[in-house]
């Protein structure tokens, strides 16, 4: 196998996974504790705080007893490169195998750790360099960098201003399901028309269509301004 075909980590699925996981969590709090990371990767907490100490000798996380776990910079860089080869996957998935969007999820998962990086980079050449996954993820560059954007949950979305979905934060099959029922897919204009009072529902136009969603529903839909770039 030359350098080209090998893996970019060098590192264990487990250990890809379980930094992917930090990562991902990373995005939404600032620390993640070893109960989080059970409950995502479906291993024990004992065995969670066994791999967080031994990915800290290695440089990998940094492990603080009752504080939580955090990335270094070289944990970063690992766990950044799985989600790239991930996502990545999960748009090619679509947009050449046409699977659904509901379903890529776990095939990526699944591929994520097999592919090189010269793969990845073939697969990013065939689809024009994407900067998002069919989710509205961004997509890490061959360095890991990534275009940040500032997006508002449905939920908090000014009524009566128009907004295009740009990314999905629950990407469970059954949501991502009924939301495609709704419309409500990365791309669609959405304008809030009404909001019951007392946590009621939404009433929207998605795409000129009236639509009423649960609250909770609202709270993962995020939305800007601008229709994505691939």
């Amino acid at each position: 196998m030359t350098e080209s075909q090998q893996p970019r980590t060098g590192y264990s699925e487990a250990i890809e996974d379980f930094l992917k996981a930090v990562y991902i969590l990373q995005q939404e709090q600032e620390r993640v504790h070893t109960s989080m990371l059970a409950d995502v990767l479906k291993i024990s907490a004992p065995s969670i705080t066994e791999m967080a100490k031994k990915l800290a000798k290695a440089n990998l996380v940094k492990h603080e007893p009752y504080r939580g776990i955090t990335l270094t910079d070289a944990g970063e860089r690992v766990a950044l490169a799985i989600v790239r080869h991930h996502r990545l996957l999960e748009l090619f998935l679509v947009e050449a195998l046409h699977y659904s969007w509901d379903e890529v999820h776990d095939e990526a998962d699944h591929l994520e750790h097999a592919i090189s990086e010269r793969l990845a980079e073939r697969i990013a050449d065939y689809l024009g360099h994407p900067r998002y996954d069919p989710h509205g993820d961004p997509i890490p560059g061959p360095e890991g960098e990534l275009s940040p954007r500032a997006l508002t949950p449905l939920s908090r979305w000014e009524p009566f201003r128009q907004g295009i979905v740009e990314r999905l934060a629950d990407q469970a099959p059954d949501m991502l399901r009924y939301l495609a029922e709704k419309g409500l897919v990365v791309g669609a204009q959405v304008e809030v028309t009404a909001v019951d009072p007392f946590d009621g529902p939404l009433t929207l136009l998605v795409n000129g269509s009236e639509q009423v969603i649960g609250p909770s529903v609202a709270q993962i839909v995020l939305v800007g301004l601008h229709k994505l770039e691939e």
